[in-house]
């Protein structure tokens, strides 16, 4: 029978997985140098964050020039009763919308979307509204990162 138990870290896993989203590329001997561990230590703690999905990937963070400039925003999505599996089903096809997120409190879903300009924002927004099952959306353009730990969205 498998362990359902949720996975415990440690302080050192947390520092470990900390220094890895500032920078995943970083190499065993410095990230052992800084927290003051052995490599062995670190290589085995790194397959073991992976083997139980602590860790799932690694990944390619693009600057925003790279991704042609353009608008990114995020977007609340709330949905009418037991209409969700569809609504995630439209959002999914849309290429714009990078990441969706089921979220609590006011809003049950959570888009983080990208384009090109405020009218193909506006656009997609009026694609979004028009879903079959979507009630209401409030919409935040992101202006700047202040704090970016490096999840790959």
């Amino acid at each position: 029978m498998p362990d359902l138990r949720p996975f415990a870290l440690d302080e050192i896993d947390r520092q470990l997985i900390a220094l890895l989203q500032i920078n995943a590329r970083e190499s065993v001997a410095m990230l052992a140098r800084q927290l003051g561990i052995a490599r062995t230590t670190v290589n085995s703690r790194l397959e073991r964050l992976e083997k139980n999905k602590v860790i799932s990937g690694y990944g390619v963070r693009l600057g925003q020039q790279v991704m042609g400039g353009g608008l990114q925003a995020y977007v609340g999505i709330k949905v009418q009763p037991r209409s969700g599996k569809e609504v995630v089903k439209r959002l999914s096809a849309m290429a714009a919308v990078r990441q969706l997120c089921a979220v609590s409190g006011e809003f049950d879903y959570v888009a983080w979307l990208h384009t090109e300009s405020p009218e193909l924002l506006d656009q997609l927004l009026d694609r979004i509204g028009n879903v079959e099952g979507v009630e209401k959306t409030t919409t935040s353009i992101i202006l700047s990162s202040k704090v970016d730990r490096g999840q790959a969205l």
